[in-house]
């Protein structure tokens, strides 16, 4: 079989370069990867990528960055196993394995013209930031945006000069928090949940994006309830649960559903009623 038949099987990971990595905190990294072939990812915001080593294994990575008219795309690391730690320990120029994009996005054109609420708890702002800077690219396409972030810490906020940009747009309504403040801290401090009653919104108008820890969900939709925003204008991304990409190991099932080929965005209605989603 030729290279080219080779690697159009999703079965196959496709050779990738690290042109960049960026320091984010103490246990996450940010990675610019571009793919040998030098075609473009392909992908939007919301999905993932399957990343390999050799001689390690593989697991699903999240995207962080929108589609790129230089064809990288990025992605951010925390290391947590060994797969994760090896790819810690990798320079710029050395090489992984990359399958995919897989999985269902965020819905960008049913998203034109609404007001967007990012609600992003700690490594979820990672596959949201996706959409977001996707969503400043696209600015006049989108009504309010507003973003909601949480930590544990000051120094486990992720993406510091972002967030700053953010903070300093006039176009953009951003507030964080941190569950436990230290000395430099002079921010809000709380859970993400708290940041909820410092904002007003139309909620018919109001698109809700969220992504976090498992115990962040249903708190976050019992705000979300709060303010009437209709089931049906809410995201959420069960991106945790994956791990082939390919609906076939059955590891992300859900009943009927596949995390990997059906999420891992879910509109809420899709999932309010699976007891094992949230």
């Amino acid at each position: 079989m030729h290279t080219a038949e080779k690697l159009s099987s999703p079965y196959l990971p496709e050779p990738a370069t690290i042109q960049k990595i960026t320091p984010l905190t103490e246990t996450e990294k940010l990675f610019l990867i571009s793919l040998d072939s030098g075609r473009s990812l392909g992908h939007v915001p919301g999905q993932f990528v399957e990343v390999s080593l050799f001689g390690i294994g593989e697991g699903p990575i999240s995207i962080s960055s929108p589609p790129s008219p230089d064809n990288t795309f990025e992605l951010g690391i925390r290391a947590a196993g060994n797969l994760t730690r090896a790819l810690h320990n990798l320079k710029v120029g050395d090489r992984i394995g990359i399958r995919g994009p897989f999985g269902n996005g965020f819905p960008v054109e049913t998203l034109m013209g609404k007001d967007l609420l990012f609600v992003a708890g700690g490594i979820g702002l990672v596959p949201l930031r996706s959409l977001i800077k996707y969503s400043l690219e696209h600015r006049a396409a989108f009504g309010r945006i507003m973003i909601l972030f949480g930590a544990r810490s000051p120094k486990e906020r992720l993406f510091t000069s972002e967030l700053a940009e953010w903070a300093g747009r006039k176009d953009v309504e951003f507030l964080e928090t941190v569950d436990r403040a230290d000395d430099s801290w002079k921010g809000n401090v709380g859970v993400i949940t708290t940041l909820f009653k410092k904002i007003t919104i139309d909620p018919r108008k109001t698109a809700v994006l969220i992504v976090g820890p498992p115990v962040m969900y249903k708190y976050v939709l019992l705000e979300v309830k709060v303010k009437d925003v209709p089931k049906s204008n809410v995201w959420l991304s069960l991106e945790r649960r994956m791990k082939c990409g390919l609906g076939k190991c059955g590891h992300c099932q859900i009943n009927n559903y596949y995390v990997c080929q059906d999420g891992p965005v879910f509109a809420y209605p899709q999932i309010e009623d699976k007891e094992e989603a949230l």
